[in-house]
């Protein structure tokens, strides 16, 4: 996919102030504030772009507040950075697309990849499967 790039102003009209400070500031959401996806067949898009990132297949409850992924649908679609904030040393994911901050990758997840993607729900939009 081509790279999107936007003004701080674009960015800022097209996204809550939350959404804003998350994707464009690399802020994190409150713990169990925003992780009220349905249960069902889907993918998890990038709220600033649409790319897609996740499959409800690979959702899981980490009971961390967060949505929880164990990969991603495509590794091209995320990045991932080395992230020194707080005096800790993570592991940044953003999308490849726009660099939207999405949140951060753990290797504490369960099989098959031992990943946990842990996620700003604020930073998603979830795309139901279409029937057919």
């Amino acid at each position: 996919m081509p790279k999107i790039t936007k003004t701080d102003a674009q960015w800022r009209e097209q996204l809550s102030d939350l959404a804003y400070k998350v994707t464009r500031k690399a802020g994190t959401e409150r713990a169990f504030t925003n992780d009220n996806f349905p249960k069902a067949a889907g993918t998890f898009e990038c709220v600033c772009c649409n790319t897609p990132l996740f499959d409800a297949g690979t959702k899981f409850d980490s009971g961390t507040g967060w949505p929880s992924f164990y990969a991603p649908i495509d590794g091209e679609n995320v990045s991932e950075v080395e992230d020194r904030k707080l005096f800790m040393r993570r592991t940044e994911v953003v999308c490849s697309t726009c660099d939207a901050h999405l949140g951060h990758v753990f290797p504490d997840g369960p099989a098959p990849t031992g990943l946990r993607y842990c996620m700003n729900g604020v930073a998603l939009n979830f795309a139901p499967k279409e029937d057919g």
